[in-house]
């Protein structure tokens, strides 16, 4: 008969000996962790990144594969966090009844050759994490996630990976130390390709900014606007207290164009200060032209001629760097006054 683990169990086994328990911890990037150097490990990545060191891209419309390895006999439990908080229990699902357990050496890919069906990646845009936990003891997820009517498929009951991490930590609790551990792979989600449109990324280092297109206002700044016909298009850029911005940019198809612009006052660069209450400029700083910045799992830009603006609300951010030859660069940082952040990732 197999063994389920419940949170009632749990918090009668803490009352019996504190010292044969590994209390968990959430790190920097809300992550759980065990704190216990445990002999039994697993490695969680996805197709298009098999080393699960780095960040795989996916557009909407791609199927991804999730692979999952023990060296150890365990329960293997797979969590997808998209860029909004959206919660998906990945395994155990309806489609493999009993798949979550694992023998030791031993990797099971979702969906396998022959399986009905797909991980087919719909949206929302931006970064997504996909947490493995593998457990020797069976774990009860009924507070965690739930089967709705006929999903395949359980939603989590909580949102967001914060809330996530907070929830398995009670449930993990109980478990002698050296028998539980967790791992991340990390993918972007973009939009679909296209070949008949392109699109323009509008950046401002100044609050209120907005931009314009031809003549005709289209939005705030810091935005990516999508479904532009390729041409020549003139922007211009407005922010009270500032002079305005114009430049004639082009737009081609399946290509996105990044325009940062820093306003300015008379002929003096526009001051990092002062922001909207309750927020911070922040300028982010980094050597690796091109790399796309993510903040709180949304695509803000990329790092161009050295640099690029940050306007975000005063707290903790979590800012990802990702470029091609680098290692994704993950950092949780607590932004309270504005200033500069400098990013040095590694190959």
């Amino acid at each position: 008969m197999k063994k389920i683990l419940t949170i009632s169990a749990a918090i009668s086994a803490a009352l019996i000996s504190t010292q044969a328990f590994a209390a968990p911890k959430i790190s920097a990037q809300s992550i759980i962790v065990n704190p216990t150097v445990s002999d039994l490990s697993v490695k969680v990545f996805v197709d298009r990144d098999t080393s699960g060191g780095q960040t795989a891209s996916y557009r909407v419309g791609d199927n991804v594969q999730i692979s999952a390895s023990v060296n150890q006999d365990a329960y293997v439990y797979l969590f997808d966090i998209d860029a909004a908080g959206k919660i998906t229990q990945i395994l155990p699902n309806r489609f493999n009844s009993g798949a979550n357990f694992l023998k030791a050496n031993s990797t099971k890919v979702f969906p396998a050759t022959g399986d009905t069906y797909n991980f087919t990646i719909n949206g929302p845009l931006g970064l997504n994490k996909v947490l493995a936990v593998a457990s020797k003891t069976e774990l009860d997820l009924s507070n965690i996630s739930a089967f709705q009517n006929n999903a395949q498929f359980a939603t989590g009951r909580v949102e967001g990976q914060q809330q996530l991490a907070q929830a398995l930590s009670i449930v993990v609790s109980p478990l002698p130390q050296n028998t539980w551990v967790s791992d991340t792979a990390l993918y972007s989600v973009t939009a679909a390709q296209t070949t008949s449109t392109g699109s323009l990324f509008v950046g401002s280092s100044a609050p209120g900014s907005v931009v314009y297109l031809n003549g005709r206002s289209v939005g705030e700044a810091n935005v990516t606007y999508t479904n532009l016909q390729p041409g020549t298009y003139a922007v211009r850029v407005t922010t009270p207290g500032y002079a305005d911005y114009n430049a004639n940019i082009s737009v081609r198809a399946g290509a996105v164009v990044n325009l940062n612009v820093e306003p300015v006052y008379g002929n003096s660069p526009a001051p990092v200060q002062p922001v909207q209450q309750g927020r911070a400029a922040v300028q982010l700083r980094s050597g690796v032209s091109g790399a796309i910045v993510f903040v709180d799992g949304r695509q803000v830009g990329s790092i161009q001629n050295g640099g690029l603006n940050l306007n975000v609300t005063r707290g903790s951010h979590e800012i990802v760097l990702i470029a091609p030859g680098y290692r994704t660069f993950v950092q949780t940082y607590d932004v309270q006054q504005g200033g500069t952040i400098t990013i040095n990732p590694t190959r």
